[in-house]
């Protein structure tokens, strides 16, 4: 479901199959736990092999997002299907987060 790289001051964090309910706070802990343990200014999630995310994406995000912001740091998104690219516009994502090419 996570697969991660540091480069630099990055990290990148790729999420695969579905982001619901059920899988967000594995994912939660597991992100808080690599950006704990990193000194990363940048949190780029990869969204390619993402398939499926309700709201419990957003709230994800949206926390990174704070955390990342209490480090000085900022959050990305790169690669997000149609229907969960939608998602980001509908819920204003792309205020907190950049959306890369």
């Amino acid at each position: 479901m996570l697969i991660y790289e540091k480069k630099k001051n990055a990290l990148i964090v790729r999420l695969t199959g579905e982001l619901d309910h059920s899988a967000a706070a594995c994912i939660r802990r597991e992100v808080d736990a690599l950006i704990a343990d990193s000194a990363a200014r940048r949190l780029i999630f990869d969204l390619n092999d993402l398939k499926f995310m309700d709201s419990s994406g957003i709230g994800l995000v949206i926390g990174r997002y704070k955390l990342m912001a209490r480090r000085g740091g900022s959050v990305a998104v790169f690669g997000p299907d149609e229907r969960i690219d939608k998602i980001f516009q509908m819920a204003g994502l792309y205020q907190l987060v950049e959306r890369l090419a």
